[in-house]
């Protein structure tokens, strides 16, 4: 009974430190805070290799792993609904979440021909996004 009591003791502390540590993960977003798209435009139609451009209101940039109040850097959403993301983990590395830890404000990008659908999120230190996502609005463009 008594190792059933620690065995139990045990799991419910070391649960209790990982969710202390996951919330230390998590940023406070400046108010009134605004990433956007400088180029491209909703609508437009570009080249198989395009420059993106990105603008943010209200906050800093700063490379990942600099944990400064109200600062975060760029992550480009390629063909993905955000709902399927963990607003609470760091932000996963793959074709369709492109990370510019390093503080760009813009990228060259190839996509292949067709629609596509692009996204700002503001990521932390962590690539975390903040407690109030900075999100742009969802833009489309036409690949030729």
């Amino acid at each position: 009974m008594k190792k059933i009591f620690l065995t139990i003791l045990v799991f419910c502390i070391s649960s209790l430190m990982s969710f202390g540590s996951a919330n230390e993960l998590i940023s406070e977003a400046a108010e009134g805070a605004q990433v956007y798209f400088i180029s491209p435009a909703d609508g437009d139609t570009v080249s198989t290799t395009l420059t993106v451009r990105f603008g943010l209101k209200g906050m800093g940039v700063a490379p990942a792993g600099t944990q400064r109040k109200h600062t975060g850097h760029h992550h480009l959403l390629i063909n993905l609904d955000v709902d399927s993301l963990d607003m609470t983990q760091p932000l996963p590395a793959t074709e369709q979440v492109m990370h510019f830890g390093g503080g760009q404000t813009e990228a060259q990008l190839q996509l292949p021909p067709g629609h596509h659908s692009l996204q700002l999120l503001l990521g932390n230190h962590a690539h975390v996004p903040h407690d109030q996502p900075v999100l742009s609005e969802k833009i489309y463009i036409t690949v030729e």
